[in-house]
């Protein structure tokens, strides 16, 4: 399934159960959503003390995240395949110029 088919997936699924809401709204969640997250990695690391493994909730959060943030993408117009395009252009060209993806050392940014 493409990323555009994903999107056009739950923006039918938003409309169709209602759940439009603002964008404020929407990024709040996601805030949330990235907490539980974090909040699994506690779990399945019991708070640190073990190596990371995976939760039975693990995939849900992470599926929850995804569905936060399509419907931001979605709510502001953005094409979320092209702008991973835009990204990992600009992840290579900081690769071929400075060895690292990361903006100032730090990775992804």
């Amino acid at each position: 399934m493409k990323l555009s088919d994903i999107q056009q997936e739950v923006a039918v699924f938003v409309k169709t159960n209602r759940l439009e809401t603002t964008v404020p709204a929407r990024v709040l969640d996601l805030v949330s959503e990235v907490g539980e997250v974090g909040k699994e990695i506690l779990k399945g690391s019991d708070y640190g003390h073990a190596p990371f493994e995976p939760t039975g909730e693990w995939a849900s959060e992470l599926g929850d995240v995804l569905f936060s943030l399509i419907c931001i993408a979605n709510a502001t117009g953005v094409d979320l395949a092209e702008a991973l395009q835009t990204v990992l252009a600009k992840y290579e060209e900081r690769i071929a110029h400075k060895g690292e993806a990361g903006s100032g050392g730090n990775m992804g940014n």
